[in-house]
C-alpha cells in the first residue's frame, strides 16, 4: 500500500504538471482563435460578439493566472469548453464520439503486435540461431524502420487502389447505419484491416527483439537449468520458467503502449482518413481550436498516466521484489 500511495502521488504531480503545460502551450502559439473566427465570417461579427466570444473560450483579457483558475475549475467540473472547429458543439462531446474509433484501432493493432511479436521472441530466443531467429529479426527491423504514414500509403495504393481488397477511408462505408449487427461489424472490420495493418507491422519487430533479447538473458538463469536437470518438458520449461519471467518488461511496454493508443495512430488515421482523436487533432490544430487541443492533449496524458499507475499496480503482484523497495 505504499508503494502504491506513492506511485500515486508521483503521478497527481505529473497530471498538475500536465494540465499547467496543457494551458500554456496553445496560448503561446501565433494566432488567435477568435481573430481567425472573425476572418472565416467577413467581418459580419459585431464588438461584443467578440468579446462575449474571447469570453466563452477563456481567451480574454483577463490576467493569465485568471485564466488558470478559471481554467483548472473546468477541468475538474468536466467542462472543457466549446470546440470552435466544430461549433458550438461541446469539447467532451466532440472527444467522445471519436475516441472509440482510436481505441479500437489502437488497441486491435496493439494487442496484435505484442502477442505476435512476443510469441515470435520466445521462439526466437528458446531456439537461438534457428530459421526464426535468423531470418525474422533483421526483416521486421528494416520494415519497423519505414515511418508509419509512409507503409500506410503503400499500403493504401497497394491493396486499396490497385488491387480494391479493402476499403481506402474512413471507419465504414457512407450511409450505412452504425448498429450491432454482423453487416455493420463486417463493414468496419474491412474498414480496419489496413490501417491496423500498417501500425501491427511497424511495431511488431521491437516486440520481438525486447523478448527476444530478455528470453536470451532469462535462459542462463539457475531455475532455469535446475528444470532441465529435473527433465521437465521443454515445451513447460520455455512457457512457465522462462517466458513468464521474461514477460515483466513486456508487461511494462504493453501499459505504456496502452495509454499512447489514444494519440499514437495519428498519422495512420490522417493517411486512411480514420475519424478518430489523431485525425481530429490535426484539424484542432489547423483550426487554432485552443478547447479542442487541450481536451485531445488532457484525455491522452490522463490516459498514459491512467496506463502506467495500472502498470505499478499490476507490478506488486507479478515481482514480489517490488513490494520490498
Amino acid at each position: 500500500m505504499h508503494f502504491i500511495l506513492r506511485r500515486l502521488g508521483f503521478y497527481l504531480i505529473a497530471f498538475w504538471a500536465s494540465i499547467t503545460l496543457n494551458f500554456l502551450l496553445p496560448r503561446f502559439m501565433p494566432g488567435d482563435p477568435v481573430s481567425r473566427m472573425f476572418a472565416r465570417t467577413q467581418d459580419r461579427m459585431q464588438p461584443e460578439q467578440i468579446e462575449a466570444l474571447r469570453k466563452l473560450l477563456g481567451v480574454d483579457d483577463r490576467p493569465l493566472w485568471e485564466q488558470y483558475i478559471g481554467y483548472l475549475h473546468n477541468v475538474f467540473t468536466g467542462q472543457m469548453g466549446v470546440s470552435i472547429s466544430r461549433f458550438p458543439t461541446p469539447v467532451t462531446e466532440v472527444i467522445s464520439s471519436q475516441i472509440g474509433w482510436t481505441l479500437l484501432l489502437g488497441g486491435t493493432a496493439l494487442v496484435i503486435a505484442a502477442v505476435v511479436g512476443n510469441l515470435l521472441g520466445i521462439l526466437a530466443a528458446w531456439r537461438r540461431g534457428g530459421a526464426i531467429d535468423s531470418a525474422l529479426p533483421p526483416v521486421l527491423v528494416f520494415i519497423g524502420s519505414f515511418p508509419y504514414f509512409w507503409l500506410a500509403m503503400g499500403a493504401l495504393y497497394l491493396f486499396g487502389v490497385v488491387l480494391g481488397w479493402f476499403p481506402i477511408r474512413h471507419a465504414f462505408t457512407a450511409g450505412l447505419e452504425p448498429a450491432f449487427t454482423w453487416e455493420f461489424i463486417g463493414d468496419v472490420g474491412a474498414h480496419l484491416v489496413l490501417p491496423a495493418l500498417t501500425i501491427v507491422l511497424v511495431s511488431i519487430g521491437g516486440w520481438m527483439l525486447g523478448m527476444r533479447n530478455t528470453m536470451i538473458a532469462t535462459n542462463s538463469e539457475d531455475y532455469i537449468t535446475m528444470a532441465e536437470a529435473k527433465g521437465l518438458r521443454p515445451g513447460r520449461i520455455m512457457l512457465r520458467y522462462a517466458a513468464r519471467n521474461a514477460m515483466l518488461p513486456s508487461v511494462t511496454s504493453f501499459g505504456m503502449g496502452l495509454g499512447f493508443v489514444v494519440g499514437g495512430a495519428l498519422l495512420t488515421e490522417v493517411v486512411f482518413a480514420y475519424p478518430g482523436v489523431g485525425y481530429q487533432l490535426l484539424n484542432a490544430v489547423q483550426g487554432l481550436d485552443y478547447p479542442l487541443m487541450q481536451g485531445l492533449f488532457l484525455t491522452i496524458t490522463a490516459a498514459v498516466l491512467l496506463a502506467n499507475f495500472l502498470v505499478d499496480i499490476l507490478y506488486v503482484r507479478l515481482d514480489p521484489r517490488v513490494r520490498s523497495n
